[in-house]
């Protein structure tokens, strides 16, 4: 159902008072026009703002309503007095006032209950959803999504129809895909990245594609609890993890209409657990880049805000976003920071949390979550049960077969040849160290090889790095022993072998015997 015939119905059911939640104010009063067009040829779209006053779509002359107080009256009168009519009423960001003044608020009470018996209806366009308690028996919330794919395209093509002298090198494919890009994006965020992309050398190609998402990024950024990133990770980068890398793979075609029509649903999500340091959030890119799909990186910490409701109004804005985009890969990183404050804040942690947690299970757009998180005893057990989750992996000390993946990795992403070093013998000495701490060893090596004059880095440079550091299993080696010990009660499967889940299951039922 879109937008238009939510609203339709709404008017059909005679709700006197619709909050339509939006910032695209035009766009918004481009629909309500439709819809009153729609529903009577003859009705009549009527607006008011504290600049404005009262306006007329048909140019039909509207009296003086300099104050919020006075435009309730006026429409009241009109109403009154032409009662028949099925005139739609648009009140823009009303909310500033019936917040501050008892008197608006009873007025716009009183109008809804005798809008009922009228053809007439209310409609107030507003950003947030700070609906006051008293209206709302008399409220209908609709919240106004973002245009999908099938907007944007039409709005591109309109564009390029009306801009003098650009040169559209794109096929229909093309131009899919480039309005594709732009989900996620206001029409008039999207209108200015296409516009952008045009006027840059007047020619829209395939390379403008990357513009638009470069401008999504932006935009994206500023929602403060979102951040777009352009995955471009591969298997190749990351070292190990060999289970998890395969139940990924198995899952690449899992968002294709082929996958709809064999009966597959989306898969849901993966829950990354383990240790500091083996490769979670490195995971997370790697599923973005390794499906091809879009990644947003969820800041759990940036929602929290100081009003009240505005923390909730964060998380909620922030998941539509990710619905827009979908199907998209939703990296939420150390999940546990959402309850660190631990009940100290009103319950806003817990309120956020549980709308996470029920999005989770309720979501039907194909947003794939990958969920990190260190401590895992600050997790509920509700928040790792099935249904939320796939499958719960636990990124484990890397053994030695891995780190000599991750030590061949992380020289050549520095242009290092790894065949030129003995990476058996640096991952021998590496036994206990995790995947970043072997990154840093190879960093510290080349810093000190730089400043010998610049001579290249060797295996001895890296191996002396090695040893010279004192891994997180030993300096912190409760922690991690105890973090350890939940892989070794059977609760995730292993993300490096698939025996060692077994053998922990196996070592369960030992105990319990």
């Amino acid at each position: 159902m879109t937008i238009a015939d939510e609203i339709r119905l709404y008017l059909r059911a005679r709700v006197p008072l619709i909050v339509l939640i939006t910032v695209e104010e035009q766009r918004a009063l481009a629909v309500l026009d439709q819809v009153r067009r729609d529903r009577d040829a003859n009705a009549d779209l009527i607006t008011w703002d504290i600049a404005d006053r009262l306006r007329s779509t048909s140019g039909r002359q509207m009296p003086e309503a300099a104050s919020p107080e006075m435009a309730l009256e006026k429409i009241r009168e009109m109403v009154e007095a032409q009662s028949a009519r099925r005139d739609l009423y648009v009140l823009k960001d009303f909310h500033e006032f019936w917040t501050k003044s008892p008197a608006v608020k009873r007025k716009i009470r009183n109008l809804a209950h005798r809008l009922v018996f009228t053809g007439a209806s209310l409609v107030v366009t507003m950003p947030g959803r700070e609906v006051p308690a008293e209206l709302s028996d008399d409220v209908v919330v609709v919240d106004m999504p973002l245009p999908d794919a099938a907007a944007l395209r039409v709005q591109l093509d309109n564009l390029i129809n009306e801009t003098r002298g650009v040169h559209a090198e794109l096929t229909p494919h093309g131009r899919a895909r480039l309005a594709q890009a732009a989900l996620g994006l206001t029409s008039t965020q999207a209108n200015r990245a296409f516009a952008k992309a045009i006027v840059r050398d007047q020619v829209l190609d395939e390379r403008d594609i990357q513009a638009v998402l470069e401008e999504k990024k932006a935009v994206i950024r500023q929602s403060q609890a979102l951040e777009f990133y352009s995955a471009e990770e591969t298997p190749d980068d990351v070292g190990g993890l060999e289970v998890l890398k395969h139940w990924l793979e198995l899952r690449e075609r899992a968002f294709g209409d082929e996958a709809v029509a064999y009966g597959l649903p989306a898969p849901k999500g993966v829950a990354l657990i383990g240790i500091p340091g083996t490769g979670k959030s490195l995971t997370a890119k790697m599923v973005g880049g390794l499906w091809r799909l879009p990644l947003l990186r969820l800041d759990v910490g940036a929602l929290f805000g100081s009003l009240v409701g505005e923390s909730e109004e964060r998380v909620r804005r922030a998941l539509d976003l990710a619905e827009t985009v979908a199907p998209c890969v939703l990296w939420i990183d150390e999940l546990e920071k959402s309850l660190a404050n631990g009940g100290n804040d009103g319950g806003t942690s817990q309120r956020v949390f549980g709308t996470i947690l029920t999005w989770m299970q309720e979501k039907t757009k194909p947003v794939f979550v990958v969920a990190t998180a260190n401590d895992v005893s600050a997790l509920p057990p509700e928040m790792l049960r099935r249904g939320r989750f796939d499958e719960i992996f636990f990124l484990d000390l890397p053994a030695e077969a891995e780190r000599r993946q991750i030590v061949a990795v992380h020289l050549r992403k520095r242009g290092r040849d790894p065949r030129m070093f003995d990476i058996a013998l640096l991952a021998r000495v590496s036994d206990g160290y995790v995947g970043a701490e072997l990154e840093q060893a190879i960093i510290d090596a080349m810093y000190r090889a730089f400043s010998e004059g610049g001579r290249d880095i060797v295996t001895e440079d890296v191996a002396a790095a090695i040893r010279r550091m004192v891994p997180l299993s030993r300096s912190q080696r409760e922690t991690i022993e105890n973090l350890r010990a939940w892989l070794r009660e059977g609760r995730a499967q292993s993300a490096s072998f698939a025996e060692a889940s077994l053998a922990a299951q196996a070592q369960v039922r030992l105990e319990l015997a």
